[in-house]
């Protein structure tokens, strides 16, 4: 019976592959150059290999932040969505989000299935000037990035096939819907006038919701239990990690303009601000109680300012996006030491982060949007239109309870299927070595007691 459960994955996938030979190729859709716009698709090409160098920088980020027995197994379970999503996406994810919609609720699965009549059909009614295709590959890297982001909350505790199971069914039961509601020119959020420019519902919030509901299914670490101070594994990991995100999300938001247009340029604008003085009001947040400044805050802090200016990005001017940055890293900084307080053991504290980032970024759409920045929007309270604000407050209402609730069902059921957790022992022994048989590797661990450095050689 083992056997057979560590023999699925791989049947699966043959299947997969068997049944896309029976595909039939077409040619690439050519306009004859009447059509697309060259300076676009150079530029969402670019976007969409910043978005994808995300997903590494992520599993830096997180890596350098978990305990050194567990680096490669966290680094592991958030690259691996690359694998699963990328083929996923390609056989039925881009049709259930961007497909013939079925009222306003999901994509009509057998639209694009197998990328059928993707890279040969007409462009995407909200991108007209770069090939279907290439729309289609730039929304994959969102559909393979959110999942990795609940691998923070589960990290040293859950197993890697009960992960690479729950990113498929969260792929398609959570954001594939999300993607829908909220991109999808039928979709019902689009419709009621939500706005979400690249991702503050579709991605951060239904990630920071569904880490909620691992953490809470998974239940606590032992560590955790015991109070044991885990030091980061690798500060640097963090600093290059967040880097790498911080360069990636370029792409992430200026690139959901879909084109090299003024509102991308508008977009690269308020996300690099917006990270700026998130990362500032971070470490000068620590110093006012009494904290020395630090790389690790400073570093989370801009990734609560790049994940709440996502939805804000093309709607907000430049200057309120200092005020979107400094007021999602206090509020996360809050959220994250009363979470320490509490038994939630959400490990790399990705709800207080990616959740409550998101939630507070489309707050302040619905407060700071304007039509001066992008015309295609709409003006928010701060411009005289509560009807908007009210608008993003129910959408927002709407995409946390369906996320949470479905990714809650989502672990509870994998835990029926196989144990989400590891053993006592493996956790004890570390996921690097029990999972994949891989250890990270040995060095010299510096430690701070009371200002006094020692050095502690490590050869886990």
């Amino acid at each position: 019976m083992l056997k057979l459960k560590r023999s699925i994955p791989f049947i699966i996938l043959a299947a997969i592959s068997l049944l896309a030979t029976t595909i039939p190729s077409l040619p690439t859709f050519n306009d004859g150059g009447k059509l697309y716009s060259s300076a676009d698709i150079a530029w969402i090409i670019v976007a969409t290999a910043l978005v994808f160098l995300m997903t590494p920088g992520l599993a830096l980020f997180y890596g350098g932040m978990v305990h050194r027995k567990n680096v490669i197994s966290t680094m592991m379970k958030s690259v691996v969505a690359a694998g699963i999503v990328g083929v996923l996406w390609i056989v039925i994810g881009f049709s259930l989000a961007f497909g013939e919609s079925k009222g306003g609720v999901i994509g009509d699965p057998t639209t694009f299935l197998f990328f059928k009549n993707v890279m040969s059909g007409e462009p995407w009614s909200l991108a007209p000037t770069i090939p279907l295709g290439l729309f289609a590959l730039f929304q994959m890297m969102f559909a393979i990035i959110t999942p990795g982001l609940v691998v923070g909350a589960v990290a040293e505790r859950i197993r890697f096939l009960s992960y690479v199971l729950f990113i498929v069914l969260f792929s398609l039961l959570v954001y594939a819907p999300l993607a829908h509601w909220s991109w999808h020119p039928e979709g019902f959020l689009f419709k009621m006038g939500a706005l979400d420019f690249a991702g503050g519902t579709v991605v951060h919030i239904s990630a920071g919701c569904a880490a909620l509901a691992g953490a809470m299914v998974l239940k606590r670490r032992q560590a955790h239990i015991e109070q044991k101070e885990i030091p980061p594994a690798n500060i640097p990991y963090v600093l290059i990690g967040t880097g790498l995100l911080w360069f990636g999300w370029f792409g992430f938001n200026a690139g959901s303009a879909l084109g090299a247009n003024a509102l991308s340029v508008s977009a690269f604008a308020t996300t690099n601000t917006a990270a700026a003085s998130a990362g500032l009001s971070w470490m000068f947040f620590d110093v006012l109680k009494g904290k020395k400044p630090s790389v690790l805050g400073f570093c989370i802090g801009a990734v609560v300012g790049l994940v709440a200016i996502t939805p804000a990005a093309g709607f907000v001017a430049v200057p309120q996006s200092i005020f979107v940055g400094v007021i999602s890293a206090i509020i996360s900084n809050i959220a994250v030491y009363y979470k320490q307080k509490s038994k939630l053991d959400d490990t790399l504290d990705v709800f207080p982060c990616h959740g409550l980032g998101g939630i507070v970024g489309m707050i302040l759409t619905g407060m700071f949007a304007t039509k001066t920045v992008n015309g295609a929007g709409a003006d928010g309270l701060f411009y005289g239109n509560p009807d908007f604000f009210f608008t993003q407050l129910k959408a927002l209402a709407i995409v946390v309870a369906y996320s949470f609730t479905v990714s809650y069902g989502i672990f509870k059921l994998i835990n029926l299927i196989q144990p989400l957790r590891v053993s006592s022992e493996d956790e004890e022994l570390g996921l690097d070595a029990s999972q994949h048989d891989e250890k990270y590797m040995q060095g010299t661990l510096l430690i701070s007691n009371n200002g006094q450095i020692k050095e502690e050689t490590v050869t886990e």
